[in-house]
């Protein structure tokens, strides 16, 4: 897993899939509100007008000097739920963005959040 220090020093760099093909750009990270670790990253993709944020896990993923590389495959990211990319992740998106990866979701004891951006 990435470590919350390391993740941070890649926003505005490359995610490739494990081919290393281009995902998209490291626009920030939602962290698992009950372990406080890294879990999904939000990735621009897009060209100018039509620029997106799609949400990809985290888990598996390693960092080099040249990009974020995730193990989710590009035309998974591509199709993931997304958000505009000045927009915001409503509560109500986590359950569709976890189902479609096809991971377990649940919120707190209380209903919190799963995912809190920083």
């Amino acid at each position: 897993m990435v470590s919350i220090e390391d993740i941070r020093d890649w926003v505005d760099l490359p995610v490739v899939d494990a081919s290393e093909s281009k995902v998209g750009t490291l626009e920030s990270v939602y962290f698992d509100t009950a372990t406080d670790q890294p879990s999904f990253a939000a990735v621009k993709t897009g060209v100018l007008g039509g620029s997106r944020l799609v949400f990809v896990p985290l888990d598996g993923a390693s960092v080099s000097p040249r990009h974020l590389k995730v193990t989710v495959l590009k035309k998974l990211a591509r199709e993931a739920p997304s958000i505009p990319q000045d927009g915001q992740l409503e509560a109500a998106m986590e359950p569709e963005i976890f189902a479609h990866y096809g991971l377990p979701y649940s919120t707190g004891a209380n209903g919190e959040r799963k995912l809190g951006r920083r």
